[in-house]
């Protein structure tokens, strides 16, 4: 089951965003399954969020990024449902999903500066965003 434009929430934009970054490497793991999942169920733009909607969102994703034009598409739907207040909240939970599995591959590291583009993060922003996830997901 995938959402249509007219059901596509800002919550929704925002875990499509995460779950973006995680297949773009074509290999979904399960540390940044986790880590989505520990967001959508702990942080406050969530709070009224069904997450049993992140299964359809995520085949959402999955169906577009097998599209010619799909990447073009699934940012289409971010922008009519997110509000620009979010902008930079979408590019922070996208790194940390990037961060939880202690690798960033090619293809995600692309993902990430296209969505840092697309959503007209700043170049300090953006660091600053990038570093606070790489420290909140050192290990020892």
């Amino acid at each position: 089951m995938t959402l249509d434009n007219s059901s596509f929430s800002a919550c929704d934009a925002l875990v499509s965003v995460m779950v973006a970054v995680s297949a773009s490497d074509s290999n979904i793991r399960t540390a940044e399954l986790v880590a989505i999942e520990r967001m959508v169920n702990h942080m406050p733009v969530f709070a009224s969020y069904d997450a049993d909607r992140i299964r359809a969102v995520s085949q959402t994703v999955i169906a577009l990024f097998e599209e010619e034009d799909g990447l073009d598409a699934l940012f289409g739907l971010i922008h009519d449902a997110l509000p620009e207040r979010l902008y930079e909240t979408a590019y922070a939970l996208a790194c940390d999903v990037a961060a939880a599995d202690g690798r960033l591959p090619d293809d995600e590291a692309e993902m990430l500066r296209e969505i840092r583009y697309q959503l007209n993060i700043g170049r300090l922003h953006a660091a600053a965003i990038e570093l606070s996830a790489q420290m909140r997901h050192r290990t020892l």
